[in-house]
């Protein structure tokens, strides 16, 4: 069954719907949550609360975009409202800890030539996995406007279209954030060679 269907059916209280949609789309706002905020505890906590917003919010979900781009608005937003509320600090262990090897849209990314190509031999396999890490903490350090597009765009694999959306800016709006970010994103690494 499809997400707008699903979605449908929940509006109109079938709990079983609902759960269908909370399977299917956990892990990846977990991963967005956790990425956001830094640690896994938190992210557990945001998903948890985008999930309660998103269910008291089904009725007034108007289907004008898919449910996946809202339920990543939802979780963004949820996100974003607990990054501000708390102390300012940024710890990545947690999500360096908990990232898969599944996690295709991430691996692309940091293989797009922002990392050295060594796969092959043990030492390259060391010297990627020290690379994924800087890039990863560099991210970490980015001011939010700038974290959050990065992590939609190219970690979690978006369409343009799609962050703009859940960001609430026009796509060149986004672009020119992406842009900064990027930027932003190669100082750091170039502080930490």
């Amino acid at each position: 069954m499809s997400d707008a269907a699903l979605a449908i059916r929940a509006a109109g209280g079938d709990h079983a719907a609902f759960d269908r949609l909370v399977r299917r789309h956990t892990p990846r706002m977990y991963r967005v949550a956790l990425r956001i905020t830094g640690t896994a505890a938190e992210a557990e906590d945001v998903v948890q609360d985008a999930w309660i917003s998103a269910w008291r919010a089904l009725g007034g979900f108007r289907n004008e975009s898919a449910v996946s781009t809202w339920l990543y608005r939802v979780v963004t937003n949820t996100a974003l409202g607990h990054v501000r509320r708390r102390k300012p600090t940024v710890s990545l262990d947690a999500a360096l800890s908990a990232m898969s090897d599944e996690d295709s849209a991430e691996r692309s990314f940091l293989e797009s030539g922002v990392l050295a190509d060594t796969r092959g031999s043990p030492e390259g396999l060391l010297v990627r996995a020290e690379q994924v890490d800087a890039v990863l903490r560099a991210i970490a350090e980015l001011d939010m406007p700038q974290r959050v597009p990065l992590v939609l765009r190219e970690l979690e694999g978006l369409s343009y279209e799609e962050v703009a959306e859940v960001l609430d800016v026009t796509v060149p709006a986004l672009r020119s954030r992406l842009h900064r970010a990027r930027v932003a994103l190669l100082a750091k690494l170039r502080e930490l060679r």
